[in-house]
């Protein structure tokens, strides 16, 4: 009981710490803001780490942060090789066929009412479609390599991009359209200075959103036929193995790698949509 009371002490010890943070003058401040969920994050693992060893909880149900951390430095050969399968490879190009299609098509839905109204009920139903059931379908027709996992990124990515790029198009008011009419502006000039531009925040909240999705989707595409490497490969293979702690290392290379690349997203987003409310301090 002496790790247990031990977490619940250091659990309350950063809660007052983190409060007192966010209460003080100094709150607004670039290294309180880091440091409020950097010690929040720290306060998990050791917590984590002093109620599976005070409480002696099975390792095949879930191992400590340390021996996670051994497991991660022990088998850095490997899980980069399955960051480069899964993620470059599969994720990233799924991520940008699926997102660049969803953009030009979403051009063509904008000048043609007949795709509007008839394409994009289509593309909701496509979309509402359970990924469990359609990935084995697509590993199947393009084989058990990158490309199949890239195919199911497609699908996952394509239609949130769709939609936002559709209502990031149309965001623009009929006053500004008008005043681009009064000055002889074609429909390909009133979309690079006017609409396009309009449409950052609605396409660059479509690429947060598949940025998310896209690493989801190829993870699950490689329990469903893989070559022997790749995060989906690994857990799988490593569950059947009880090897937990490989599975949570893993994992813990996903949870890098996708909150690496929404920053990046968000970090573009925030250089190119400069002057929109949202991004004003």
């Amino acid at each position: 009981m002496i790790w247990v009371a031990a977490a619940l002490l250091f659990w309350g010890m950063a809660w007052a710490l983190n409060a007192w943070l966010a209460r003080s003058r100094h709150s607004g401040l670039r290294a309180v803001r880091i440091a409020v969920p950097v010690i929040f994050g720290l306060t998990i693992l050791v917590v984590w780490e002093l109620l599976v060893r005070g409480l002696n909880v099975p390792l095949v149900i879930l191992p400590p942060p340390t021996m996670i951390a051994a497991t991660f430095g022990g088998n850095l050969a490997i899980l980069w090789e399955d960051f480069v399968q899964t993620f470059l490879k599969g994720a990233l190009s799924g991520y940008l066929i699926g997102c660049g299609a969803a953009v030009a098509l979403a051009i063509l839905i904008d000048r043609s009412p007949f795709l509007q109204k008839g394409l994009l009920p289509v593309g909701n139903f496509i979309a509402a479609l359970p990924i469990i059931g359609t990935a084995p379908i697509l590993v199947m027709w393009f084989g058990f390599d990158w490309q199949s996992k890239a195919a199911v990124v497609v699908v996952m990515v394509f239609f949130p991009m769709l939609v936002n790029t559709v209502q990031g198009l149309a965001a623009s008011s009929a006053m500004q359209r008008d005043l681009m009419a009064t000055y002889s502006a074609s429909y390909w000039q009133t979309l690079l200075k006017l609409r396009l531009p309009a449409a950052m925040p609605f396409i660059f909240n479509g690429l947060k959103i598949a940025s998310t999705l896209a690493l989801i989707g190829a993870i699950v595409a490689e329990f469903f036929g893989s070559p022997v490497r790749g995060m989906g490969f690994r857990i799988s293979t490593s569950v059947g193995q009880l090897a937990l702690d490989m599975v949570w290392a893993e994992i813990t290379v996903a949870a890098l790698a996708g909150t690496l690349f929404y920053g990046t997203v968000a970090l573009v987003e925030r250089g190119v949509t400069f002057w929109h409310p949202s991004q004003r301090k």
